[in-house]
């Protein structure tokens, strides 16, 4: 027994047990951290963890017949890698632990007894390092059930040790560094075991789960594989280059030398591609509804489940912040312990620099890797949500489109989607500012005792305060979001339809519209913005209210106030004080995201069109029997009724009918575009559609005839022939390779259905459907387009043809006529000629436009001639494109201009200039700068007279107090003025910026894409909006507390200047070096963008053409890509701001290092204790306060990249002048309608050639003027010039007398009357969209309804005048859109009228009545038609003939009919040749 003793004795040395008696070695004793009964169990317990480890190893190792020492380790997920570095950081801290004890013991020549306490360190340390091991091993080598005991051991193990140390901490009332980590050990452990039973549990399958999850929608057309080097390094990099942010030097590096473009930025890597992360969540969904069968999953629920580990390991991340941030109050305790010679060691001072500085360091790293990772998660959730949103709007159903215009669409997308984006990155601040304020009142228990309850009730009351204007705030965001849809909707009606706006000289009354739905968006957001401001002031005044409330306390319970508590208390207060004030902020970013969430899910759960069957029936592709289809669900009446058509391979259909009849429908319901109420639909065969209103994308012209088809040359040339195109391909400059603008506005009407046509006749399709393809060309385009594409290139196809043109109905096998929604009867021409009186009527009108009595004055002879000038007259193709290299340099559609290079303060200038924003935002930043005086003075106060006898504690506290009170009211103010420069700035910006738009010239719409314009009165108008004001202010206050941080630690330990002041230039080159490559990033972050909105908007516009052609998977694999491209950016720029950040918290780690190390070598008593505490707690928070700075002053410089943009537009070269106030023309011009044309020349651009070509003639008042040519000579063109859509380069235009270009363009087009080529209806009523300017009576428009023959359409409707028109008046015909605009000018009756062909989409019939019409109501007007049906201009007065631009002739048209080689004969001789055929 003496030797047992003797052995106790040399292993515990004079323990805690021989101290406390004995007693403590008992059963109780081994729960005391301190004796050695527990040392022996921790120290038998880690040698067995360590045994088991090893000996487990080397049997597996032997037994082994693969062991490979490189295939050991596996770092397959964030969470291993985590993990792994926490258990390894760990060992090494315990490591440093027991060197630093027995460093402390041969000091003090103790020698190394008693052993146990530097062996027990020694033990943990093995275990920490053996436990690093264990996750990084591949589970297959170790066994994983040997991994799930072993780590539920370690588990336990460190349970128990954490409970000692938390028992030694309360009752024995001992601090150590081995007892923090102790405590710190347990949640490691447990996130140990959890990830070792997640990853035994996936181990078999996650190589083949890894494979089959990315693998692609569709692969690359050419299968070109990735280069490798273009991908970013992060998808390589290693543990340390993650965790330092050193793969990012190449690019940092590369930004510095000269500014970033696209192709500088590498790819994203496959894991957060949008295609990876879109496809994982399919899969999860696809899951969760095998087990949830009768509910639809919730979509939040599957996000969660697909980033779940990426959540758990930046949360771990965040804790290991919180907890390595609360040792710096503890540390600062013992320091002031050194300041006043308590010290236990002569070398302590020297062990807390250190451990200071090891503290901040775990602190940085723990923090810009939660940071970064939730920044990555919320990418991918962004990517994720845009892709999801893209794929929805291709299945999208009539009823659901409704619901969500394409405005509401591109808004979910540029603002929800991104707004959601920026969750995670706060998610975590919910729960990590609670547990670190939890943290931080045990330390004030520690410090002050009971008066921790006062702090705890305040900090209650503050956050109890605020739950009712959380609710406030959810509600005017709800509102805010959704009067900024309204207002967008109306915007980007306004913008697509621009021309029109311009020719009705509608732009003011659609502009106050918009003001007037900013005014409502302005007032919400004033609201929310108010709301914010108060959170603000509530959370930035609550440290002042929690010390205030602490020391009363103390002063009344009678607590002792010295350095050591007062300072814990100043420096827990000022670490918590940032992330406090941080939590308006959390709880604007989770009601913006909830919000938005909302109407995401909404959106995604609306309903979808069913998809298109295809039937196997190859001698009957298309077969309908009784059928019945409404575009409206809940109408009672449907559109299409009992619909019974059978047509077999190869069969001609044409498809007849007045105006309104449902023809266009019918086509709809054979692509599966209608809902079907009743019957059977079977389509078998591949389809090719061609629809009425002509959707051309963005891209060459090549590109839109190819349509995704693989190029097969002979095969182009022969659709360019077929379709007429070859010559007006060769016109243009870049030839098929020529940058064709958005909606094809560079094209005329016919070229855009020619183009349609190609694309529908490359596909060599089974199926062809023509939605009216020759209304909007000439007669002998069309009639050459009939012949050569229908009967000659698909002839051996089945064709369906909506047409008005009874030309062409004696070839077809059947003709379906049409009335009110169903067929009157189908048969071949002849047949229907016979029995069919509705048809003789048709045919009869027809016969009686072509006006025979006029004709028969033509030679017989002359009648079959066929025409002496044809469109395709180049037998040798497309005339070759200037090379690839040239393509781009002169296009219409310009590469999205951006800024370049450090633009300096020039972007903040323009923000600030707007109304009083420089005195707003001066009075802000003097309102913070006193604050923050006040809270100096207030703490400087308190370290100056604490220790001081003659102060008594009642003035010490009320001083302390009043300070405190008296800089609270610069709070509120500061909040109070940056609301109102918010409110000032945005009103004012965005005024200038619709100004600007809307007084552009149409030359600056047709080669600006609509996404480029929508990102920046949606998203950038938002970031301006909500985010500018708020960081311009604490981006400000953030710089002011790190400075005044680094002046108060300075000003007491003035040796810190020498490290300080190089390191803080060190800081601005870093920053500077950091914002050379992130403004660049940000700036392409802002145009790519824009690509993603106008791809979108894009395919809402022509979805119905894309699900024709079966293109979903192109278009979607092309959203992904557009996705990507915007993401990386930003990817690469949020990881630059972490580069930066962490860079300079290690230099502010040493700054602070350095002066605890100033203090540690100095002999105790050379600094007061107040002032040691004051500097130190001033320091300790100069780590967050330098990188709150740094962050927002980066985020500042991004959010204002969205000023820059909008500025861009905010300058356009704008039209004319609206109003010339000294040269106003009277109220009754024109009173004549005299046009005098003298040598008008006009070019689109500068650099381009002439289009009019020195064009004179008169059209005397009241005549009648018919305008022909070809398709592309210049009508429309002439049309513009007259409305000045385009200045003449030369020649003028005088109109009774006035030049035209003298007078405001107001005064010019709102006296003109006009139906334009494009039918346009806007989203209201039918009495809105005919008098928007609320001019008429109901009765006069009643009127105008009946005379062009609407009133019965608009009473079926069953509101009358109030009667819906969605957006672009979808649900009304193409021919009642165009009567609806004739409707418009009727209404105004000027003494202009110009019809541009007008009547294009209108059946014979009709269009008889109505040309009927305008003579009888603009008898005396002049009138001016621009037409493709000669029939329309036989009774004018005067026809002008134009030619490429030139004016070939110009008589009366019996005069030009009996003209030897007259162009004017040759197109009237065309039509008759191929009407002639009606006669037979």
């Amino acid at each position: 027994m003496d030797f047992f003793a003797r052995a106790g004795l040399i292993f515990n040395g004079e323990s805690a047990c021989m101290k406390q008696g004995g007693d403590a070695c008992g059963p109780v004793g081994i729960l005391c951290s301190d004796t050695c009964s527990n040392h022996l169990l921790v120290s038998l317990i880690s040698l067995l963890l360590v045994f088991a480890f090893l000996i487990n190893f080397f049997i597996k190792a032997a037994l082994s017949r693969n062991f490979r020492l490189q295939h050991l380790f596996s770092f397959s997920s964030p969470l291993k890698t985590t993990c792994a570095a926490l258990n390894g950081s760990l060992g090494l801290v315990y490591l440093g632990v027991f060197v630093w004890i027995l460093e402390e013991k041969l000091t003090k020549g103790t020698g190394f007894y008693p052993l146990h306490s530097w062996l027990i360190v020694l033990y943990t340390c093995l275990t920490w390092v053996i436990a690093c091991l264990m996750v990084t091993m591949r589970v297959e080598l170790l066994g994983g059930i040997f991994a799930k005991v072993w780590s539920a051991s370690l588990t336990l193990f460190d349970g128990f040790l954490s409970a000692s140390s938390i028992l030694d901490l309360i009752v024995v009332k001992r601090q150590s560094i081995k007892l923090y980590l102790d405590i710190i050990s347990f949640p490691v452990s447990i996130f140990m075991l959890v990830l070792v039973m997640k990853t035994s549990k996936t181990s078999m399958d996650s190589e083949s789960s890894n494979i089959s999850l990315y693998e692609p929608l569709k692969a690359e057309p050419d299968g070109n594989l990735v280069d490798l080097a273009s991908v970013t390094p992060f998808a390589s990099a290693g543990l340390f280059s993650k965790l330092s942010f050193w793969w990012l030097n190449p690019l940092m590096k590369k930004g510095y030398k000269k500014p970033l473009e696209e192709k500088d930025i590498p790819l994203l890597g496959k894991e957060d591609q949008a295609e990876s992360r879109y496809s994982l969540f399919l899969e999860r969904l696809n899951k969760l509804k095998q087990k949830q069968r009768t509910a639809s999953p919730s979509v939040l629920r599957v996000i969660v489940s697909c980033h779940l580990d990426q959540i758990l390991a930046s949360g771990f991340f965040a804790l290991l912040k919180v907890l390595t941030l609360s040792a710096g109050p503890l540390l600062l305790k013992f320091f002031i312990n050194v300041s006043v010679g308590k010290g236990t060691s002569k070398y302590e001072g020297f062990v807390l620099a250190i451990a200071l500085f090891l503290a901040k360091v775990l602190e940085s790293l723990s923090q810009r890797q939660w940071f970064f990772r939730t920044r990555r998660l919320g990418l991918q959730v962004r990517s994720l949500l845009s892709a999801a949103i893209y794929q929805k709007q291709l299945r999208l159903s009539n009823s659901a489109k409704l619901a969500h215009s394409s405005g509401e669409i591109t808004n979910y997308v540029t603002v929800d989607a991104y707004r959601i984006g920026e969750f995670p990155f706060w998610f975590h601040q919910t729960w990590s500012t609670s547990f670190q304020l939890c943290i931080a009142l045990l330390i004030l228990y520690n410090a002050v005792g009971l008066a921790t309850i006062a702090a705890m009730v305040v900090i209650i009351v503050t956050v109890l305060c605020n739950a009712p204007l959380a609710k406030l705030q959810h509600k005017f965001q709800t509102m805010l979001m959704g009067a900024q849809d309204e207002r967008l909707k109306a915007f980007s009606e306004a913008l697509v339809n621009m021309k029109v706006l311009k020719l009705y000289a509608w732009e003011t009354h659609f502009r106050k519209v918009i003001e007037g739905l900013r005014e409502v968006e302005c007032k919400w957001l004033k609201a929310f913005q108010l709301r914010r401001a108060y959170n603000s002031f509530l959370f930035w005044s609550s440290p002042v209210l929690v010390s205030a409330a602490t020391f009363s306390t103390c002063y009344f319970l009678k607590i002792p106030l010295n350095a050591s508590n007062v300072f814990t208390f100043v420096a827990t207060l000022r670490l918590v004080q940032d992330p406090v004030r941080q939590i308006p902020d959390v709880i604007g970013v989770v009601i913006q995201a909830k919000v938005a969430f909302a109407r995401i899910v909404r959106f995604l759960d609306a309903p979808e069109i069913k998809t298109r069957k295809h039937s196997m029936n190859t001698r009957k592709p298309i077969v309908i029997s009784s059928a019945s289809f409404s575009w409206d669900e809940h109408f009672l009446k449907p559109t299409l009724r009992n619909i019974n058509l059978e047509i077999s391979t190869g069969q001609k259909v044409a498809i007849c009918g007045e105006v309104g009849s449902g023809k266009s429908t019918l086509l709809a319901a054979v692509l599966g575009e209608i809902t079907k109420t009743e019957g059977m639909v079977h389509v078998s065969g591949k389809i090719a559609y061609v629809s009425q209103n002509a959707w051309i994308q963005t891209g060459t012209l090549r590109e839109n005839i190819l349509f995704g088809s693989i190029m097969d040359e002979q095969k182009y040339q022969e659709t360019l022939k077929r379709c007429s195109l070859v010559k007006d391909i060769e016109m243009l400059t870049y030839g098929d390779l020529t940058e064709i603008g958005e909606r094809g506005v560079n094209l005329s009407g016919g070229q855009k259905q020619r183009v349609q046509l190609a694309r529908a006749l490359y596909q060599d399709a089974d199926i062809y459907l023509l939605d009216d393809p020759f209304s909007a060309v000439d007669a002998h385009t069309a009639t050459s387009l009939f012949n050569e594409y229908v009967m000659g290139a698909l002839s051996s196809k089945t064709v369906l043809l909506v047409t008005h043109q009874v030309d062409f109905l004696p070839v077809f096998n059947t003709i379906l006529l049409m009335s009110d929604g169903e067929f009157t009867s189908a048969a071949s021409f002849h047949e229907l000629l016979a029995s069919s009186k509705e048809f003789q009527e048709l045919v009869n009108a027809h016969r009686n436009t072509v006006g025979a009595e006029t004709l028969d004055q033509l030679d017989s002879d002359k009648r079959n001639k066929t025409a002496t000038i044809e469109i395709n007259n180049n037998d040798d193709g497309v005339k070759q494109p200037k090379p690839e290299s040239t393509i781009g340099l002169d296009q219409l559609i310009q590469k999205e201009e951006r800024e370049s290079g450090n633009t300096g303060m020039k972007p903040y200038l323009q923000y600030l200039s707007q109304n009083k924003g420089f005195l707003l935002a001066s009075l802000s930043a003097l309102s913070h700068a006193i604050f923050m005086a006040g809270q100096i003075s207030q703490n400087s106060w308190m370290a100056a007279k604490v220790q001081n006898p003659e102060v008594s504690m009642l003035k010490l506290i009320s001083v302390y107090l009043a300070i405190g009170f008296g800089t609270v009211f610069f709070l509120l103010s500061r909040s109070i003025f940056v609301v109102a420069l918010g409110m000032e700035s945005s009103r004012s910006l965005f005024s200038q910026l619709l100004i600007s738009l809307f007084r552009a010239p149409m030359s600056f719409f047709d080669s600006t894409p609509l996404g480029r314009i929508l990102s920046r009165v949606s998203s950038d108008l938002s970031i301006v909006d909500l985010d500018v004001p708020f960081a311009l202010i604490f981006s400000f206050s953030a710089t002011v507390n790190a400075y005044s941080n680094i002046g108060v630690l300075s000003g007491v330990v003035w040796q810190v200047l020498f490290v300080a002041v190089p390191l803080i230039y060190l800081t601005i080159l870093l920053q500077r070096y950091y914002l050379a490559s992130a403004k660049e990033l940000m700036r392409i972050n802002g145009t790519t963008k824009s690509l993603v909105a106008n791809h979108l908007a894009e395919s809402v516009s022509g979805v119905v053409t894309i699900r024709a052609f079966e293109e979903e998977d192109r278009f979607f694999a092309k959203s992904l890509v557009l996705i990507d491209k915007n993401a990386s950016p930003y990817f690469h720029n949020f990881a630059a701001s972490e580069w930066l950040i962490q860079r300079l918290e290690t230099m502010s780690a040493v700054i602070l290092s350095s002066s605890a190390l100033v203090m540690a070598m100095l002999p105790p008593g050379t600094f007061s204790p107040g002032f040691v505490g004051l500097a130190l707690s001033y320091g300790l928070s100069l780590n967050m306060s330098l990188v709150f700075s740094i962050q927002n002053q980066c985020t500042l410089a991004n959010y204002i990249i969205s000023v820059e943009r909008l500025n861009q537009y905010m300058h356009v070269a704008s039209e004319a002048p609206e109003v010339i106030e000294n040269n106003r023309p009277a109220p009754n011009w024109p009173a004549i309608g005299r046009v005098e044309l003298q040598d008008l020349q006009i070019r689109y651009r500068p650099d381009t050639p002439l289009v009019i070509q020195g064009i004179s003639c008169i059209f005397e008042g009241g005549d009648k003027i018919g305008i022909v040519g070809r398709t592309g000579s210049g009508k429309t063109t002439l049309i513009g010039a007259l409305f000045r859509l385009v200045e003449p380069a030369g020649g003028r235009i005088i109109i009774d007398g006035i030049d035209i270009a003298k007078i405001g363009l107001h005064d010019l087009r709102s006296r003109f009357g006009i139906i334009p080529q494009d039918p346009t209806l806007f989203h209201g009523s039918v009495r809105y969209n005919l008098d928007p300017l609320e001019g008429y009576t109901d009765q006069q428009i009643w009127e105008v309804l009946e005379k062009c023959q609407l009133r019965e359409a608009v009473q079926e409707k069953g509101s009358g005048l109030d009667s819906l028109v969605v957006e672009d008046g979808s649900n009304w015909s193409m021919g009642q859109r165009q009567l609806f605009c004739l409707g418009r000018a009727l209404l105004k009756k000027s003494r202009i009228l110009v019809l541009d062909e007008a009547t294009a989409s209108i059946d014979n019939a009709t269009d008889a009545i109505l040309q009927k019409t305008i003579r009888t109501e603009f008898a005396d007007s002049t009138v001016i038609t621009v037409a493709h049906r000669i029939p329309t201009v036989m009774d004018c007065t005067m026809v002008l003939v134009v030619g490429d631009g030139k004016l070939i002739e110009y008589d009366e048209p019996l005069k030009l009919i009996n003209t030897e080689g007259s162009l004017f004969r040759e197109l009237v001789n065309e039509y008759w040749s191929h009407t002639a055929n009606t006669n037979m």
